[in-house]
């Protein structure tokens, strides 16, 4: 097995973990957003410490432009706080296919960056994403339900922080993963800072949401943000970014088969319409082509 396609395997295996973000939140109990962040944030962090004291000499690496630190707090703090708030204030499964959509802003995004082109099928991806997340979050015809606002808001707000994250940390390709301990660090220290100044403190009540919460530290809030480092720096970016699009179905499955969310059709229409979307923005990155050689080429 080639370098290239074993981080891919680990990039994908962030996608996997990812799927289980819903499912822990949701079972771990009603602890308020930062201290969930900070709790989950710093068992996050403890795979990195790890390597660290066991090669002290990598904490050089750490050292890196002020822009790199901006955009990895604010990417990871950002995200994962306005994703517990979507949870905590509307039905785990239109919170998360809302915020899923970030596979779908990442391509579209980055058909708009330099070098790049926006064609049709960016823009009707974007089109069957859209119509789907207004099916999920339409009550009644084309109403909000005024009960979820609040997550609903905060969900499509943590769509665009990750996406953005996204396409920003593509032009630090050359910086460690290491650097992601110090990410989750800050993260969990500004969590901390946020939940005593604004938050009322709630322990899990059985062992059960403390189980759900080691789970959220060790996988989706922490070795997953390792493996996808490592997966798009080292491995095949663009078939991690198509792969990135079973994420939204994995979670829901997750949900339905533990019994957190009840099947239905207008959920199940809803994941084709974004998931669809999503393929269809990403048809360059699942169709594209080897380029020929050149006669000159061949013959050289």
């Amino acid at each position: 097995m080639t370098v290239k396609l074993k981080a891919t395997f680990i990039g994908f295996s962030a996608i996997l973990m990812w799927s289980l973000l819903a499912l822990f939140t949701t079972a771990s109990g009603q602890m308020p957003p930062f201290q969930l962040s900070a709790i989950c944030f710093l068992i996050g962090s403890l795979p990195g410490i790890c390597v660290l004291i066991a090669r002290p000499e990598r904490l050089k690496l750490l050292r890196q432009p002020a822009k790199v630190w901006i955009v990895g707090i604010a990417g990871l703090f950002g995200y994962h706080f306005l994703y517990f708030t979507a949870l905590r204030n509307a039905p785990a499964v239109e919170a998360g296919l809302i915020a899923y959509l970030w596979p779908l802003l990442i391509v579209v995004g980055s058909a708009m960056l330099p070098g790049e082109r926006l064609r049709w099928y960016h823009i009707a991806g974007a089109l069957a994403g859209l119509a789907g997340t207004a099916l999920i979050v339409a009550r009644n015809g084309l109403s909000f339900d005024g009960a979820h606002t609040l997550g609903y808001g905060a969900a499509f707000l943590c769509a665009f922080a990750w996406a953005g994250y996204s396409l920003l940390t593509r032009r630090f390709d050359a910086v460690s993963t290491d650097v992601v301990t110090g990410f989750c660090l800050a993260t969990a220290l500004l969590s901390l800072v946020c939940h005593l100044a604004l938050e009322t403190t709630v322990w899990p009540a059985t062992g059960f949401e403390w189980f759900a919460v080691l789970g959220l530290g060790l996988l989706p809030v922490g070795a997953a943000f390792y493996a996808w480092d490592f997966g798009v720096k080292n491995g095949d970016i663009q078939i991690l970014g198509a792969a990135s699009y079973a994420a939204p179905l994995l979670s829901t499955l997750n949900l339905v088969l533990t019994g957190f969310a009840e099947p239905s059709w207008r959920i199940a229409l809803a994941c084709v319409l974004v998931t669809g979307g999503a393929v269809l923005a990403a048809k360059d990155m699942i169709l594209r082509r080897k380029p020929k050689r050149s006669a000159e080429g061949a013959a050289a």
